[in-house]
């Protein structure tokens, strides 16, 4: 499982701006200055890759669109809650342990699904661990609860040929990856992969918790 590379810590806080205000008159209550926490994984993602997140759900209604134009308008309803950006469950975050995966991957105008493998979600020093090992897309990372519960934020890389682990994420940016987890089912989740322009593609890898042995 890959290292990330910290710069500071994790948790980042978003400090208000000072400004000059005018004097209070007798009685009237001070303004009340909210000091929120940022989001633990803006910390460490590259602006390329947190603005790609931003921008999910726009590239994903847009991979969509073009997956229907071109023909697909079954599939992506046989695939049900796997690819509607609309279904987001509480308590995203998978449980440890074994899941069968597959992809599918929405890119100019194709429809490529891979064959069915394995992933794995694991915990590592107090952190969710989230690890592929699918044909054509082996990645390892890291990943975040947001707030309310119903989204994390993975930030991984890919598996260079010939290693059998994935690097740490910031040390190769053409190899570094950042998706978002997301539970639609019993024990059934979804990793969502928006891919950096000039691609703007998009890979959906399914995840179903493998019953114990």
């Amino acid at each position: 499982m890959p290292r990330l590379r910290l710069a500071g810590p994790l948790l980042v806080l978003a400090l208000a701006a000072c400004q000059t205000t005018a004097p209070r008159a007798p009685g009237v209550p001070r303004p009340t200055v909210v000091v929120e926490e940022a989001e633990a994984w803006r910390g460490i993602a590259s602006p390329r890759d947190a603005a790609i997140l931003d921008s999910l759900g726009a590239r994903w209604g847009q991979a969509l669109a073009a997956a229907r134009s071109a023909g697909f308008s079954r599939r992506i309803a046989a695939e049900g809650a796997l690819l509607d950006p609309a279904v987001r469950l509480p308590r995203a975050a998978p449980a440890p342990g074994t899941y069968r995966c597959r992809s599918i991957r929405l890119a100019a105008r194709k429809w490529t699904v891979s064959p069915q493998g394995f992933c794995y979600v694991g915990v590592e020093a107090g952190q969710l661990t989230v690890a592929s090992e699918l044909r054509g897309l082996r990645f390892g990372g890291y990943a975040w609860e947001l707030k309310g519960g119903e989204r994390l934020v993975f930030l991984g890389a890919a598996v260079a040929p010939g290693r059998k682990t994935a690097g740490a994420y910031g040390d190769d940016p053409a190899r570094d990856s950042a998706g978002t987890v997301e539970r639609i089912g019993d024990f059934r989740y979804r990793i969502a992969l928006p891919e950096p322009a000039p691609v703007s593609g998009l890979t959906i890898v399914e995840l179903v918790a493998a019953p114990a042995a």
